[in-house]
């Protein structure tokens, strides 16, 4: 049987490198309207996310969001959308892309507090639907689908 790479490269996915951080997530370079920024994985955050502190070093036009984010502990914080993004990872590109901006300043603590360095955002489960998005643990391997929709 051909190896998960064989297979996908065939199908025409693009592969990115992932890396295993000291706090056990995997991390990787996205760039968002032109600009590389550093972003966890997480397949289980529903939406992709940069940090309000961010706003304007991905120049992201926002407005305000009845949403309300939760995760790593906290609960019940206010978010703002930004829509009509640009967001490339490796040679995988996506236009129109939504993107909810809450504060990550808890998450950047408890990287920063286990030696590992803060992000800018979560790649979530969103982006990687739209991507159809395969994980290759071993390996360290995120493979999405261009032109998905």
């Amino acid at each position: 049987m051909d190896s998960l790479k064989s297979f996908l490269n065939s199908k025409n996915y693009t592969r990115v490198k992932l890396k295993l951080t000291i706090t056990n997530h995997l991390e990787l370079e996205a760039t968002i309207n032109g600009i590389p920024g550093r972003f966890i994985l997480d397949t289980g955050a529903s939406n992709t996310c940069i940090g309000m502190d961010r706003i304007e070093f991905f120049n992201l036009d926002f407005e305000v969001s009845d949403i309300k984010a939760a995760g790593a502990g906290a609960l019940e914080m206010e978010t703002l959308i930004s829509t009509n993004n640009t967001i490339e990872i490796g040679t995988w590109k996506r236009r129109r892309q939504k993107i909810v901006l809450f504060d990550l300043v808890h998450v950047n603590q408890a990287l920063t507090i286990h030696d590992s360095q803060p992000v800018d955002g979560i790649i979530g489960a969103d982006l990687l639907k739209k991507g159809r998005a395969v994980i290759d643990y071993s390996k360290k391997r995120l493979y999405l689908k261009p032109g998905s929709p």
